[in-house]
């Protein structure tokens, strides 16, 4: 049986209760994954927060700002997995029905956990990626405007601004100040376009290294090869100091790598950023290379199953 959403008031009451257990996650070190002596390697452990991502900095903070707005509409967006999930979390938690469009080969886990959470799903073609995921999404609030309320994390600007007020603050504090690099992937953009934003407002000197798949045909989820993607709109292209590629292949041998030498369960864009972040600090004499763990291996036991 559904019931009928909560009245807005209630709504970011609720949202606003949750507020203490998304972000202040731990920064890592990775010493025994330290190219050089001169060269500290950190990683924000971003599952462990409410919604088990750093997905869930982005989500909150757009549900937030749009708890007044939704009128007894359902949330709508498309999503890759880790969003909707988050979105899902919090929308059970504040009683907000959610509809989530994503494609169809999202790892079953997420699935699950999604249907667990009481998402209501529509699943789009495997070969359109997100940007797919996306028009179905536009096409049901067009159909029905009244019925659904489309955040669209990939052109919401709440999405980045969480990173700016969360992340970045994070990572300064974490780090005394003393980070000289910050690199991470790019899915919407709004991790590294907010972090990046938030640092150099504080140093402008900290570099920012945008990552990205090394090719179009790649196996990290949610990442986008931006040459022959969709660009979200809320990313802003002259924002990074350099961009660097990474490939499944080395995202998948640095999976076993976190495993075996820090004991850590990565997922596979977490293990790209981290390969990455590895070539980043083999090319310095020195500095303090910092970048983000989306999420654990915990919804990827199909993918540890097949690299076994």
């Amino acid at each position: 049986m559904s019931l009928s959403p909560p009245p807005p008031s209630a709504i970011a009451k609720r949202l606003q209760a949750l507020a203490p257990h998304v972000g202040s996650t731990p920064l890592l070190r990775l010493e025994r994954l330290e190219p050089r002596p001169g060269v500290a390697l950190y990683a924000k452990a971003e599952w462990q927060q409410l919604g088990g991502s750093i997905k869930s900095r982005a989500a909150f903070s757009i549900l937030s700002a749009a708890a007044n707005q939704l009128g007894g509409r359902r949330v709508l967006d498309a999503t890759s997995g880790n969003t909707g999930i988050a979105y899902a979390t919090f929308c059970a938690a504040a009683g907000i029905p959610l509809t989530l469009c994503m494609p169809e080969n999202a790892s079953p886990e997420r699935k699950r956990i999604l249907e667990w959470l009481g998402a209501e799903l529509v699943f789009t073609s495997p070969f359109e990626a997100t940007e797919g995921a996306q028009d179905a999404a536009q096409e049901l609030v067009r159909k029905h405007p009244g019925r659904y309320a489309y955040l669209d994390q990939y052109s919401n600007d709440a999405n980045w601004k969480a990173h700016v007020q969360t992340t970045a603050p994070e990572v300064w504090d974490q780090t005394q100040g003393r980070i000289s690099h910050f690199i991470a992937g790019l899915g919407t953009t709004g991790t590294f376009t907010g972090t990046t934003r938030g640092l150099k407002s504080r140093n402008a000197d900290v570099q920012c290294i945008a990552l990205q798949p090394e090719t179009a045909l790649h196996g990290l989820e949610g990442w986008k090869h931006l040459e022959t993607a969709r660009v979200p709109e809320i990313f802003d292209a002259g924002l990074a100091d350099a961009t660097h590629t990474v490939s499944t292949e080395d995202a998948y041998a640095m999976m076993r790598r976190a495993a075996r030498e820090e004991g850590l369960l990565l997922s596979p864009s977490a293990a790209a950023n981290l390969a990455g972040a590895v070539a980043l600090a083999s090319e310095l004499e020195s500095g303090v290379v910092v970048t983000v763990f989306a999420d654990d291996a915990s919804k990827y036991h199909d993918t540890l199953s097949r690299l076994a």
